[in-house]
């Protein structure tokens, strides 16, 4: 019960990773709010992840200012306290650099990028009232090496990263620790909806040194374990969490 009496917030919590961010915390101890944009998403995973602890859901939409607001009152109402942000949601689409439609270039970096700003800005203010917290960022092995159709995904992960250490810095003097996870190829369905085909699926697994692709449950681990008072060391830093892929050509 590494998060025993400990409070989190989860962006994108809705599916994927993020419900299983969520479902960790819990197992682990914490009470939990996941928000996410879509509310009949929302109000399912709320459903199946109360077996496992205190949780509650508000329908958020990360790239407003006034929603992250209301979003973090309603978590100081429920738990008096804010311990811990997992900045988890997130978008992508396969698309080639040359083919890149505005709308879509500027939506990816509003919710990868900026929604992760606003998130932490305002519940940072809160932590440092508190002089404790930990902050994890979804990052990705897409922020330390690109990858071709994801050029707008990759950008915005690679500042997820750089605006994970520069908070870091910032925030250390309050005993807030700032750090990303960052994912190689987990099958999620944002990685089916963003049009990924079987054969892609095959041809990543082939540059994976374990052979397989990863588990949401894997991503989770990491999360927690930065999370947690086991990590009270480790600040502006990045776990990669993808089976060796990055280690090698």
């Amino acid at each position: 019960m590494r998060l025993q009496g400990k409070s989190a917030i989860v962006t994108g919590g809705g599916r994927g990773i993020g419900k299983a961010i969520a479902k960790k915390f819990l197992r682990e101890g914490a009470q939990v709010v996941i928000c996410d944009v879509e509310p009949k998403r929302l109000e399912q995973a709320q459903q199946e992840l109360t077996s496992f602890g205190e949780i509650h859901s508000v329908v958020t939409d990360v790239t407003k200012r006034d929603q992250v607001m209301t979003l973090v009152e309603f978590t100081k109402g429920k738990f008096g306290k804010i311990d811990i942000l997992a900045n988890n949601a997130g978008i992508a689409r396969f698309e080639p650099f040359l083919e890149i439609a505005d709308e879509n270039w500027q939506a990816t970096l509003n919710i990868n990028l900026s929604g992760v700003f606003l998130c932490s800005q305002i519940v940072a203010r809160e932590m440092k009232e508190q002089k404790s917290g930990a902050i994890v960022n979804m990052g990705s092995t897409n922020g330390i090496l690109g990858e071709p159709g994801l050029a707008h995904y990759n950008a915005t992960k690679a500042g997820v990263i750089l605006l994970g250490k520069s908070m870091a810095i910032e925030l250390a003097p309050y005993n807030i620790r700032v750090n990303s996870v960052c994912p190689g190829f987990i099958l999620t369905e944002l990685a089916l909806e963003g049009g990924m085909s079987e054969e892609t699926v095959r041809e990543y697994t082939s540059k994976i040194p374990l052979n397989r692709y990863g588990k949401v449950d894997e991503v989770a681990n990491a999360f927690a374990f930065l999370a947690s008072d086991e990590a009270s060391f480790i600040t502006g830093t990045e776990l990669v969490v993808d089976g060796g892929q990055i280690c090698q050509e």
